[in-house]
C-alpha cells in the first residue's frame, strides 16, 4: 500500500497529470504484488468506467453546444431579456432566468453551462460586470 500511494504521490509532485498518475501507480502496484491476475485488473479498470451516469455527462454537454449552436439558446436568451431586460441588475436577472429555462430544457447545470452560460458570461463582460460576477451569476 505504500507503494501505491508513494509512487502516486511521486508522480503527482513531478506535474503528471492526476489520472496518469493513478493509472501508473496501480499498475506498478499489481505488477509487483500481483494480486489478480492481468485479465481481471483489466477488466475491474473497464467495469469501473462503465456507468450509465457517467456517460450522460458528455452527451449533457453535447447537447448544450448543439443548442448553442442551433441558436436555442439564442432564443431563450431573448425571451429571457424582453421578460426582465428592464429591471434593475436585469442583465444578472437576463442570465438567470434564461438558466433557468435551459436548465429546465436539458436537465443538468453542465450542459447548461456550456450552452447557454457561453453567451451570458460574454454579455455580462462587454456590458461592463467584472468577471468574477458574470461567473457567479
Amino acid at each position: 500500500m505504500v507503494l501505491l500511494v508513494g509512487g502516486f504521490l511521486v508522480l503527482m509532485l513531478i506535474g503528471v497529470p492526476v489520472a496518469v498518475s493513478m493509472a501508473v501507480a496501480s499498475v506498478l502496484y499489481l505488477v509487483i504484488y500481483g494480486v489478480a491476475p492481468d485479465i481481471i485488473a483489466a477488466q475491474r479498470m473497464i467495469a469501473g468506467v462503465e456507468s450509465f451516469p457517467l456517460l450522460a455527462v458528455p452527451f449533457f454537454i453535447l447537447a448544450g453546444n448543439l443548442m448553442n449552436i442551433a441558436g436555442v439558446t439564442g432564443r431563450i436568451y431573448a425571451f429571457a431579456l424582453a421578460l426582465v431586460g428592464w429591471m434593475k441588475g436585469g442583465l444578472a436577472q437576463v442570465n438567470i432566468i434564461g438558466s433557468v429555462i435551459f436548465s429546465g430544457m436539458s436537465g443538468t447545470a453542465l450542459a447548461d453551462a456550456a450552452g447557454i452560460g457561453t453567451i451570458e458570461i460574454k454579455a455580462m463582460k462587454d456590458h461592463g460586470y467584472p468577471i468574477d460576477a458574470a461567473v457567479g451569476v
